[in-house]
């Protein structure tokens, strides 16, 4: 696996990012106060028949942030440019959490240049307690009021494979930038909304997958999304919340070869 960095255009700044394999891409966007590394299970597993690409999110491992107050469609532009950049050509497309939201605009806005798209544990049209709940946090973030056990109570619980997992997300959010994390933090807590009434307009074969136990990305998010796309498909798993491709890894690479190798003819399951 080869990290590397590229220098983007004014206001993008350094591009950071995990590569590894060969063959066609498929590009990966982590979750808000995660970094590329995060993709770890996938990027061994995929590997071998992809070229693919973990990038660092604004604000995020060695990615250079977004100005303050930027919103859901800047993080989109900021992707956009990060693939030109990339000369990746055609692309799959998978992203968790906030990384869906990413994906999910940048899908909608630039359908040209994916085959396929995938969005763990995304977010969709969240109830008024939900969006009450998401933006008080962020706010708290934004005036430095955070604390690593809460997300990490809400994310995890205690099996083995939980524990063993928490250790590397606690050092993944004790490693971000706060002020990249408050900017993207806030993006998503009001994003939601943003391009969700265009995820019809999602032609290629699409993908969403979620935990049962993940109260905020619920599945029933996930399900209404892959209804509402013109080739959707949705898995939820069982047992799992919001970390599903590290804690729930060998069903994650599974679903996602599936995707990889599905085309379009193929229709809805």
């Amino acid at each position: 696996m080869t990290l590397a960095t590229l220098q983007l255009s004014d206001p993008y700044g350094t591009l950071s990012y995990r590569e590894a394999g060969h063959g066609k891409p498929l590009v990966l966007i982590h979750g808000v106060g995660m970094q590329s590394a995060a993709w770890g299970p996938q990027i061994e597993a995929l590997s071998g028949t992809h070229r693919v690409i973990a990038l660092d999110m604004p604000g995020h491992g060695g990615s250079s942030p977004l100005p303050e107050g930027s919103q859901l469609p800047a993080f989109v532009d900021w992707l956009s440019e990060a693939l030109t950049a990339l000369k990746l050509g055609r692309i799959s497309l998978a992203g968790h959490s906030m990384g869906a939201l990413v994906v999910a605009g940048y899908a909608v806005t630039c359908p040209e240049g994916i085959d396929r798209v995938a969005l763990l544990n995304g977010v969709y049209l969240r109830s008024p307690a939900a969006r009450a709940a998401v933006e008080e946090r962020a706010n708290q973030i934004r005036f430095g009021r955070f604390d690593l056990e809460t997300p990490l109570k809400r994310w995890f619980g205690e099996s083995p494979i939980e524990r063993a997992v928490r250790s590397d997300v606690e050092g993944w959010l004790s490693e971000v930038d706060p002020a990249g994390y408050a900017t993207a933090y806030r993006a998503f807590a009001l994003g939601d909304q943003t391009y969700a009434n265009r995820i019809g307009e999602i032609s290629c074969p699409f993908l969403a997958i979620t935990g049962d136990g993940d109260l905020n990305s619920t599945p029933a998010m996930s399900q209404e999304m892959a209804a509402t796309a013109e080739l959707g498909r949705a898995k939820v798993i069982s047992g799992h919340r919001h970390l599903v491709n590290l804690t729930a890894p060998d069903q994650v690479n599974t679903a996602l070869r599936a995707w990889l190798a599905w085309e379009s003819t193929d229709g809805r399951d």
